[in-house]
């Protein structure tokens, strides 16, 4: 019987091209996922569109407004959003507060806290919010309810006028699409 004896060692070659392929790759998706991400989180669109406006004057129809709910009872936010669209005004968000913190009666974030499509939404309150400005620039404005809430003036201000020969930044409303008939929507 023979002993085993030791293979002896091959060559022993390191392979460069392997762990250089992998770094490429690995930079290559780390790259494309910076850009992706930043193409996906930055708006190449334009935030608000510079207006004069017709007889000055500025109307619900071109105020965006997003209501959140900030500690009132369930279903306020969305009574209040619903009674804002019955006054002309385009409610693109309805839901609690994102932040979390709870409101004691209405607050009114905006752009400035003098702005006018802040102040057309104040209008339509019969209790006096906390206004916030926040240099968002769309030009949104959040109205936030919270636990002593009641409800919307009656008769909010239909308008606002705003200075003469001025320029007001408006942001852009994008209108709904029917679905045509016999299409699917999905």
């Amino acid at each position: 019987m023979s002993a085993l004896q030791p293979q002896p060692r091959p060559y022993s070659r390191i392979h460069w091209r392997t762990p250089i392929t992998m770094v490429i790759l690995l930079t290559i998706l780390i790259g494309g996922t910076w850009w992706g991400w930043n193409s996906l989180t930055s708006s190449s669109e334009q935030n608000c569109v510079e207006q004069k406006l017709p007889n000055n004057r500025l109307v619900p129809k071109q105020i965006v407004v997003n209501v959140y709910n900030g500690g009132a009872r369930a279903g306020t936010a969305q009574r209040t959003a619903e009674e804002l669209r019955k006054r002309g005004f385009n409610v693109r968000k309805v839901a609690n507060e994102p932040s979390g913190d709870k409101t004691e009666v209405v607050a009114v974030r905006g752009a400035a806290a003098d702005s006018p499509e802040v102040r057309l939404v104040m209008g339509q309150l019969n209790q006096k919010p906390e206004t916030v400005g926040d240099n968002r620039g769309d030009h949104t404005v959040d109205l936030v309810v919270g636990v002593k809430y009641n409800r919307l003036n009656t008769k909010g201000v239909p308008s606002i006028a705003v200075p003469a020969d001025s320029t007001v930044c408006l942001p852009s409303i994008r209108p709904t699409q029917p679905i045509p008939s016999g299409e699917n929507p999905n």
